[in-house]
């Protein structure tokens, strides 16, 4: 399979200035999204330059295997002339047009056929946005306006998750459940609502996993039922949690998630931000876990993250209440539908169906992760190896237990922090999410550079583990 035509530039120096000229002039003018910039300003910003197939070179010439696709995002890997002559052309022809007033452009159409055709089938509509956490704000708006065009205003609250990401607007961030965020800035806004996540290692223990997946769905209805179902809505999961730490449900969960919405007349969105376009062996992670979404919120991949885009795709029982019964829908983004963004997704879903990536992950790569991360399971700072498709996340421990799980470091300690510095000075991109290692590489990886992610991998658990026992931090 070829998998990439690079167009990266051959290595040398970015605008003749120094890896610490870049820095100063970074810790002087640019704010970091989640970041606490007086620390990086200590530190100084790492400094990329370049990148090619799955690989990223900073401004030192440092080679670094980018395990992380970027932001989950850079699914047809880097360098694919197709997407970089797409918005060539279409910067050349039409940089700009809006899809307001009655207007639209070729390229916003092209994709939303494009989008239709790989979706499932319930679904033969899109609105576009910048990204996910616009398409999410997009979800709190239209869901509220389907039910009051029903006759059923009254229909307002949203159920989410703890530890799920939605974006960081104030609707997005409102709909994850990160604790963190709804300090800063008084949320969630009003007629939002969590339950627990589906996190078999911390809730579950004692239960099979797939008994645990019917008890974590089931504590949906317990809140549909407090609220009282006429009050809700819609249900929102992302089908395996990402930002928060790759949390893979058990089969069980959503088919029983699903159950209950339907029981209650419950909207189901789908946030397909991380887990569409091939990520977990299928276009879209609700045909994997076994869902039918009334909405599904995209992004990142559509586009590869070549340019911003994202939007929701609208299933048709939503579609036609919109269409037929309500009139103008008061919500757009100067962006939705922009031409040069929808042009590049329309080259990257080619290309993905030109290449076969969603086969790829699913009959080839995807279970040889799966193999070979399993193998990282026996390392002893390793209590959980874990992976869908492309996706995976190791849990590191103090020590292994009696049911393989092992007994959990003090957060303080940052263990995790410390395993990500090793990784970024050998060489491979991974994330902390607290002691959770994830990853989330390419579609276009090969076996072979599985091979040598895996390695990289291995080796920056061995620095970890020594570090851990050189301060005595071990029990």
């Amino acid at each position: 399979m070829t998998t990439n035509q690079s167009t990266a530039p051959a290595p040398g120096p970015i605008a003749q200035r120094s890896t610490q000229d870049w820095q100063s002039a970074d810790a002087a003018h640019f704010l970091h999204p989640f970041t606490d910039h007086q620390g990086l300003a200590a530190r100084g910003a790492r400094i990329i330059t370049r990148a090619d197939n799955i690989y990223l070179w900073d401004s030192d010439g440092h080679k670094v295997l980018d395990a992380m696709s970027g932001l989950w995002c850079v699914n047809v890997g880097y360098g694919q002339r197709s997407l970089v002559d797409a918005a060539t052309r279409q910067l050349q022809q039409l940089p700009f047009y809006n899809a307001f007033f009655q207007t639209a452009t070729t390229p916003a159409i092209e994709l939303a056929e494009l989008l239709a055709e790989v979706s499932p089938p319930q679904f033969s509509r899109v609105f576009f946005g910048g990204s996910g956490s616009e398409g999410n704000d997009t979800v709190v708006r239209m869901v509220r306006r389907y039910w009051d065009i029903l006759g059923q205003p009254q229909r307002q609250v949203i159920i989410s998750r703890r530890n799920a990401y939605h974006g960081s607007t104030m609707a997005g961030a409102s709909l994850g459940g990160m604790s963190g965020m709804h300090a800063q800035g008084g949320l969630p806004i009003p007629g939002i609502v969590h339950i627990e996540q589906p996190c078999w290692r911390e809730l579950g223990q004692g239960m099979s996993k797939d008994e645990f997946g019917l008890v974590a769905a089931r504590w949906l209805e317990d809140r549909i039922l407090e609220l009282g179902a006429h009050n809700v809505a819609a249900f929102i999961g992302e089908p395996v949690q990402g930002a928060g730490g790759v949390i893979i449900p058990p089969a069980t969960y959503w088919p029983e998630i699903q159950r209950i919405c339907d029981q209650y007349g419950v909207l189901v969105v789908s946030d397909e931000v991380i887990c569409g376009f091939g990520r977990t062996g299928a276009w879209f992670g609700c045909e994997t876990f076994g869902f039918r979404p009334d909405l599904m919120t995209f992004a990142k991949g559509v586009t590869s993250g070549y340019v911003p885009l994202g939007g929701v795709m609208v299933g048709d029982r939503i579609a036609r209440v919109l269409i037929e019964q309500g009139g103008e829908f008061a919500h757009g983004y100067t962006y939705s539908g922009h031409p040069v963004a929808c042009a590049v997704g329309v080259a990257n879903i080619r290309l993905i169906q030109q290449l076969g990536l969603v086969q790829h992950v699913h009959d080839d790569v995807g279970p040889y992760l799966a193999q070979r991360y399993a193998e990282l399971a026996g390392h002893p700072l390793v209590g959980q190896a874990e992976t869908c498709g492309l996706m995976g996340a190791l849990q590191l421990v103090n020590g292994k237990s009696r049911d393989g799980l092992g007994t959990d470091f003090d957060p303080a300690l940052e263990v995790g922090m410390l395993c990500r510095g090793h990784c970024f000075r050998e060489g491979v991109i991974m994330r902390a999410v607290g002691d959770r290692m994830i990853i989330a590489p390419p579609l276009v990886i090969t076996r072979a550079q599985i091979d040598e992610m895996v390695a990289l991998i291995r080796r920056c658990l061995d620095l970890t583990l020594a570090d851990l026992q050189a301060r005595g931090w071990l029990s």
